[in-house]
């Protein structure tokens, strides 16, 4: 069977085979919003006030807006799911009826998928495991923590929070993220950080003296970060008690994937996984470990290497690390068996003083229900609702008929600079691919390194790279370069390394919120002492920003682009092959009355305010500034100069491109001669999922805000309220 390999932006990498069916996320551009094309019916599936009883017979009311003409929609009936409000509903349920939930868990995020046009490929893999958790684990008293936002929906839906799911992605809803609450005692961020927050959350509870149990729930993805195996190595030594699950959904970076290694689940792993958990093997085990080292004569250690080798032999292919890690590995399970992963999780979880443990559950992402699991017509939905959700993919379409993005013009420049020069090399990092990177790694072929989530070793890679006499451009997402800082810091500009830092999905980031907001990078990369900062203002300043990089080979440099469709891009635009001087901004539109000075995207709003202001018969500039550092003091002082009122506008926090402007005019005179300048920057707080519009909004930095300050700066405070009425 052939396979094939699907990336989606901004998420992870997964591989399919050509039978798969799943859904991929839909991608939201900053300034194009795609409506769906497919009319989906509508149904509310809640169990009403009568519902909510113990009883098992008990299921919920439906209301029905289906679309005239229409009913392969329908929402599956879920009776099972119905009647759990609190994990607590799990503790009696029979096998069958685990199945059953599981099964529903599944139908519904399929069904809500369809909804909100919103990726549950990943939470899919783990719904037999999440049903299994909250089973045999008592939460809130048992701490459940996990790695990865995007696993976390089966639980959300198990813990109270079922109509949330259904409105995933809107403006300030709870479910577009895991922050800390009554059932998930800590934050979901980028990954890797289960592992650490539990150890410190099971040595708070053995120093307090208290008995509950912590399961932290990472995938393989995560296990490429250091941090993981940081995290292990101190747990195997403090020995706390502590639940590691290892959610293994096959994903590799692997250019072929069908050569890697893979942990196979059959009955003998079965019968292996469950003998390891028994809790007559773990006494057995630790009475010959003292039996051993009573007989002395080196024993012990015998009997050890022996230990390791029969474990080492059984176990999937790098078992033994966790083994050497100190944690003790169980496994694999297959994770989607329900009886198999209750049986070893029950056994797991009684044991005392065991110590941290490791269970390898294996998983599928595009794994559903066979036929004879579910009826003919519940089938049919499910196609249905997937066919329809892949048409809503637009990543999927092909590149000539979608819009183009930001990283579309980013590969065609750099394909066209690696055409002139031998030596570019590209090295990716952060979790997952955009698709537009695809065609750049064909392109460079094994100049193309793609690390995954580990920005740290990419960072001082790429400056090995450089040492070596080659041209790295290193591309991480602003959310994820924040992990490797230290790196850049100490690495490549501390030494003057001429790495080149492509800085993707900066700003705001639609639905993906906080969580992988690109809102510090301004302020943590221009305060380096040798770091060249520049943001382009469109497409074609974009390209020249590539070129400008490429010739740059003295110190490093780094150039930033949000995330999303390029708005007013031409197609027929030509590549400018010109490098930009560094250290050089420009004017766009030359007035008297206020001055815009506009860093990166923000530039297009500054030219919608000046467009608004305009016919308010204000005569406004609007400059691009180009770089955050070097700044151009020439241009400064000119727009100084020429105006009573600046106004500098940037898609990043406090401290960033503004703070640079007002250390330069404070310390030039510039504000001692009169200048009154005001800064626009995002707002002092995390700015959660929403539309990228409403997000813009909410920070105060659409056209319409930046024409009320203008306003507002000139007296005209009616006109500025009128504005944003």
């Amino acid at each position: 069977m052939a396979s094939a390999c699907c990336q989606n932006p901004f998420r992870i990498n997964a591989h399919f085979h050509e039978n798969s069916r799943f859904v991929g996320p839909k991608v939201e551009f900053s300034s194009v919003h795609f409506p769906s094309n497919v009319e989906i019916s509508r149904l509310n599936f809640y169990p009403s006030s009568a519902s909510t009883s113990t009883s098992k017979e008990s299921c919920g009311k439906v209301h029905s807006l289906s679309n005239a003409g229409d009913s392969t929609n329908e929402k599956v009936p879920t009776p099972m799911l119905d009647m759990v409000d609190s994990p607590i509903h799990l503790k009696n349920f029979t096998s069958k009826e685990l199945k059953q939930l599981a099964d529903d868990i599944r139908s519904e995020l399929l069904f809500t998928m369809s909804e909100t046009q919103k990726s549950y490929k990943s939470s899919l893999s783990v719904v037999e495991l999440t049903v299994a958790i909250h089973h045999v684990f008592h939460a809130p008293l048992d701490k459940i923590l996990w790695d990865m936002e995007d696993q976390t929906y089966p639980h959300k839906l198990l813990t109270g929070r079922r109509p949330l799911v259904h409105k995933a992605g809107e403006a300030d809803n709870p479910s577009n993220y895991t922050c800390r609450g009554e059932f998930d005692p800590f934050g979901a961020g980028h990954g890797c950080s289960s592992i650490s927050s539990g150890l410190g959350m099971a040595v708070a509870r053995d120093i307090k003296g208290k008995r509950d149990r912590i399961v932290a729930v990472i995938s393989n993805e995560t296990t490429m970060a250091g941090q993981v195996y940081e995290a292990m190595s101190n747990a195997g030594y403090l020995d706390s008690n502590l639940i590691v699950i290892l959610n293994d959904s096959h994903h590799s970076l692997h250019p072929k994937i069908e050569q890697v290694p893979k942990a196979t689940i059959n009955a003998l792993s079965s019968i292996l996984s469950k003998l390891q958990s028994s809790k007559f093997f773990r006494k057995f085990r630790e009475l010959a470990k003292v039996l051993t080292k009573k007989i002395g004569g080196g024993m012990h250690e015998w009997a050890a290497k022996i230990d390791e080798y029969a474990r080492g032999m059984m176990g999937p292919p790098g078992s033994t690390l966790f083994e050497e890690l100190g944690l003790y590995y169980i496994g694999p399970v297959d994770g989607h068996n329900i009886e198999d992963l209750v049986c070893v999780l029950r056994e797991v979880a009684s044991l005392d003083s065991m110590g941290p443990v490791l269970v390898h559950v294996i998983t599928k992402e595009n794994y559903e229900l066979d036929d004879n699991q579910m009826s003919k017509k519940s089938h049919q939905n499910h196609e249905v609702i997937l066919a329809q959700a892949d048409s809503l993919d637009n990543e999927s379409l092909p590149r000539e008929s979608r819009p183009h993005t930001y990283t579309d013009r980013f590969v065609e420049a750099l394909i066209a600079e690696s055409e002139k020069d031998e030596d570019i090399v590209v090295v990716h990092a952060g979790m997952g691919m955009e698709p537009s990177f695809q065609l750049l790694k064909n392109k460079l072929g094994d100049k193309f390194f793609d690390i995954g989530m580990a920005e740290q070793h990419a960072v001082t890679f790429s400056a090995g790279l450089s040492c070596g006499g080659l041209k790295p451009f290193c591309i991480i997402p602003s959310a994820f370069l924040q992990r490797a800082y230290d790196q850049v810091v100490h690495d490549v500009d501390r030494q003057k390394i001429a790495v080149r830092f492509v800085i993707t999905s900066a700003g705001l980031v639609g639905s993906d919120g906080a969580t992988q907001s690109g809102a510090f990078d301004i302020a943590f990369m221009s305060c380096l002492p040798n770091m060249i900062v520049m943001a382009p203002s469109d497409d074609i300043e974009l390209a020249r920003m590539v070129a400008t990089a490429a010739k740059i080979d003295d110190r490093p440099i780094c150039f930033r682009y949000p995330r999303g469709a390029i708005a007013n891009m031409s197609t027929s635009t030509p590549y400018i092959e010109e490098p930009i001087e560094i250290g050089q901004g420009r004017i766009l539109v030359e007035g008297k009355d206020i001055a815009l000075l506009g860093f990166g995207s923000m530039v297009q709003n500054c030219l919608r305010a000046q467009s608004l202001l305009a016919k308010l018969g204000i005569d406004v500039t609007v400059a691009d500034a180009r770089f955050c550092k070097p700044l151009d003091i020439n241009l400064l002082r000119t727009l100084c100069k020429n105006h009573k009122f600046l106004v500098t506008v940037e898609e990043g926090s406090v401290g960033g491109f503004g703070a640079h402007v007002a250390q330069f005019i404070s310390l030039d005179g510039q504000l001692d001669a009169g200048i009154k300048w005001r800064p626009i920057t995002l707002p002092d707080n995390y700015i959660e999922g929403a539309l990228p519009k409403d997000q813009l909004a909410l920070a105060g930095l659409t056209g319409n805000h930046i024409a009320a300050t203008a306003l507002n700066l000139l007296g005209r405070t009616r006109d500025a309220l009128l504005l944003m009425c």
